[in-house]
């Protein structure tokens, strides 16, 4: 993580949980930097939640550049609290956790756009525009958060 932390991407950060996740570069120039912003309003709204409730994931697509400092200096720009990671790692452990999240590409500058929000708990998984208003990916967000379904149930 941003912190040079090494984690276990199931154990240590979904498990039990609800999670934000989205994928992104630092050196990007395109939608980056407004979904990014987007993730930095959900992350005022969670409050005390973030790191309890639910945690934000943003995973880079250009690991080999983006190192735990260069993701740190990235955090620092959006004001992340704990409860807030930027992952990178090895290339190929990167790319196995984006194709198991159906968000891997070839090329970085065709990353998706799409915020991941799921509830480990209890199973639900839901999409967001990740350029939509924060207003109602923070809806989304509340709504995977406040999910009172079993794992496995109907």
């Amino acid at each position: 993580n941003q912190n040079g932390e090494k984690m276990r991407f199931y154990h240590d950060l979904l498990q039990g949980k609800t999670v934000i996740i989205n994928s992104f570069f630092a050196t990007c120039q395109g939608s980056c930097l407004p979904i990014t912003r987007n993730l930095e309003k959900v992350h005022e709204a969670l409050g005390d939640r973030l790191g309890k409730d639910a945690r934000i994931i943003s995973i880079s697509v250009d690991p080999e550049v983006d190192t735990p400092p260069e993701l740190k200096a990235f955090s620092k720009k959006f004001h992340a609290r704990p409860g807030w990671y930027f992952l990178t790692g090895s290339k190929e452990n990167v790319e196995f956790i984006l194709k198991k999240l159906g968000q891997y590409v070839e090329d970085k500058n065709d990353h998706y756009n799409i915020v991941i929000i799921g509830n480990d708990r209890t199973g639900l998984w839901k999409k967001a525009f990740g350029l939509a208003k924060s207003e109602e990916i923070i809806k989304v967000v509340e709504s995977v958060i406040d999910d009172k379904g079993e794992k496995g149930g109907q």
